[in-house]
């Protein structure tokens, strides 16, 4: 099966993710990051994307806190010149230790899977995929990852964007977006990705290694679907017409689009987009 950091690990990686959040570096901050936390930023319009994939499990003990840390990227977005964007994609092999992860799915738990075949190493959770192409190694002191984020940040980009959503009024499960990305200079063609993710998700684990533990999470990915592809030289543009799955609220969705080279190569461009219901 694949394996999880110790718990005690990461409760040491939230403790620097916190600081980082506030910008702190001393050791003595690092150990009181209750104190404060960066107030949210809006990025600003020349912001560039960079995309995070956290891998993640309710089954998990170490996860809680990568989801709290990206929760609180995605809350307070404290690098400048970026956008963060990030997304939660639950994986399925810790459903048969005691807990079935209600957002758990294969679909995810193979993309997870491309990626080990792509950049090597092994399964586990929690992993964060920065951009398709690296790993975030939640250890690192808050500074480095600072100076790691902000080059991915860097990096040229491919512009995309997401029209306005629109639930269609005879039938509320169907969200329609217009999505369009600006000309692919890169040398290799990439695809056009659209996630569909719950805003936010509330759970009450019952069972597990979580067992007794009440679970927050972020940008939790329901469906994750192909809907065109972006040759080298060429733009997008077009019309999406996306099936909700009964009793989600609209309110409660975002939509992530992104160009990714296919592999799963270099995500090349983001744009994240919330329903104005």
């Amino acid at each position: 099966m694949p394996r999880a950091g110790s718990a005690s690990t990461f409760g040491f990686v939230l403790l620097f993710g916190l600081s980082f959040l506030n910008g702190e570096t001393s050791t003595t901050q690092a150990q009181q990051p209750e104190n404060k936390i960066a107030a949210a930023e809006t990025p600003s319009r020349n912001a560039r994307p960079v995309l995070l994939e956290l891998f993640t499990s309710e089954g998990c003990s170490s996860c809680p806190p990568a989801d709290l840390f990206i929760k609180k990227l995605d809350a307070a977005q404290p690098v400048a010149g970026a956008q963060l964007i990030v997304l939660s994609e639950h994986v399925t092999y810790w459903d048969h230790d005691g807990w079935k992860d209600p957002n758990s799915s294969a679909l995810l738990t193979d993309r997870q899977g491309s990626y080990e075949s792509a950049l090597g190493g092994t399964l586990a959770t929690p992993q964060i995929i920065v951009d398709g192409t690296e790993q975030l190694r939640l250890q690192q002191p808050p500074q480095q990852i600072r100076d790691f984020l902000q080059k991915a940040a860097a990096a040229p980009k491919v512009a995309v964007r997401i029209g306005e959503l629109t639930l269609d009024p005879a039938n509320p499960t169907l969200l329609r977006a217009h999505i369009e990305a600006d000309a692919n200079s890169d040398k290799h063609n990439a695809d056009i990705y659209v996630a569909i993710a719950f805003d936010h998700v509330d759970s009450q684990v019952l069972h597990g290694e979580n067992g007794g533990k009440h679970l927050v999470h972020i940008a939790v990915v329901q469906d994750l679907i192909k809907v065109g592809k972006l040759p080298k030289g060429k733009t997008f543009a077009q019309d999406v017409q996306l099936k909700l799955k009964p009793g989600r609220d609209p309110k409660n969705l975002r939509l992530v689009a992104f160009v990714q080279e296919s592999g799963p190569g270099r995500v090349l461009g983001a744009a994240l987009r919330k329903p104005a219901i």
